[in-house]
């Protein structure tokens, strides 16, 4: 284990040491950030699945995530490649303690795309058997990545405490998953299945909350240099915003839920992009405090930024490289949703 005094000393930041993995953790906060955001709601859905009454409403669900599923999981693909590449100590170090739970979101990952290819080309007496494989592989992935994050904010300790607040997040992530799910189907879909997606909405909220509460309550009893940066004067007055707006998104949200089913009624649509977009908004805040929390270590109080990044000469390469990629990958992104944006029409093969 790495003497954590060290990691304090940090290079000239004007040297490519000193600025290269700077860049490279934006990055890679970004892919984590879009594929949390983007694959979450996709992930929601698929839990969500059963819930649906009957095989045209899970037809329907299916439809809405249709042209976006698959293209979602590259900002997964791209973050864990900048941390396999670009800061290859904390890759084996983090990913070795969470060897278990990686597994089973690869395996859930694999079992989810296969339902759903087969989901929609196999026979009517088939569905319901890719219709549970497609919910299990949601329900598990969603779960070992709400796991993990609660095994990153607690420094990768194996406590039963630990295991036992790793595991509560991860149903917590489920929850707000879901949460984001519903807002998505609540945009692109019609009818009966739109009002269903308020009211799991609802339903999703309050875990969610907690979830969020749990990991801001946690965060800076974990390290007692966390700590200071959010409880020392004058931090603590600036940093005031993030929970209150945070706390306001949950408001807006719960109020627009309730008023959503009458307007709905009457046919009328105004609003039905106010869930989605504040849980979006709540999911930016509480990345931006975790990630304020944690900067500039990769493990809490043990790996830095700077002790775990490649060579200067290799982390060049990798950034040349990366200004082709990312680019691409974003105007894909924007294209994508562009052209499928609106309500969800049938999937055709």
């Amino acid at each position: 284990m790495l003497d954590a005094t060290t990691a304090l000393v940090m290079p000239d930041l004007a040297t490519p040491a000193g600025w290269l993995p700077i860049v490279f953790v934006l990055v890679m906060a970004l892919a984590m950030l879009a594929y949390v955001i983007m694959d979450g709601y996709d992930l929601g859905v698929g839990v969500l699945l059963r819930r649906a009454d009957n095989e045209a409403q899970k037809d329907s669900m299916i439809a809405s995530i249709g042209p976006f599923w698959d293209a979602n999981e590259t900002w997964l693909v791209l973050g864990v490649g900048i941390l396999l590449v670009a800061f290859p100590a904390a890759h084996g170090l983090i990913l070795g303690s969470l060897y278990l739970p990686v597994a089973l979101m690869l395996v859930a990952l694999t079992l989810r795309g296969v339902a759903f290819e087969f989901r929609v080309k196999a026979r009517a007496e088939h569905k319901p058997m890719w219709d549970k494989l497609f919910y299990t592989g949601s329900l598990l992935a969603g779960w070992s990545q709400g796991f993990m994050l609660g095994h990153l904010v607690t420094g990768f300790e194996t406590h039963w405490a630990s295991q036992l607040f790793s595991a509560l997040i991860g149903l917590c992530l489920v929850a707000a998953y879901c949460l984001l799910g519903s807002g998505w189907l609540i945009m692109k879909s019609e009818g009966v299945l739109q009002l269903k997606a308020v009211r799991w909405a609802q339903a999703s909220l309050w875990l969610t909350g907690a979830g969020v509460a749990a990991i801001s309550l946690a965060t800076p009893w974990v390290s007692e240099r966390i700590f200071d940066k959010w409880f020392s004067f004058p931090n603590v007055v600036m940093l005031i915003p993030i929970p209150a707006v945070t706390l306001a998104l949950f408001v807006v949200m719960a109020r627009s839920l309730k008023r959503l089913p009458v307007r709905l009624a009457q046919g009328n649509e105004y609003g039905v992009a106010v869930p989605f977009a504040c849980t979006v908004g709540i999911f930016l805040l509480a990345f931006y405090g975790l990630a304020y929390s944690l900067f500039p270590w990769l493990v809490v109080d043990e790996l830095s930024i700077w002790q775990a990044a490649s060579s200067p000469e290799a982390l060049m390469v990798i950034f040349y490289g990366t200004v082709v990629v990312l680019p691409l990958i974003v105007g894909y992104t924007v294209f994508a949703y562009r052209v499928f944006w609106g309500k969800s029409t049938a999937l055709k093969y």
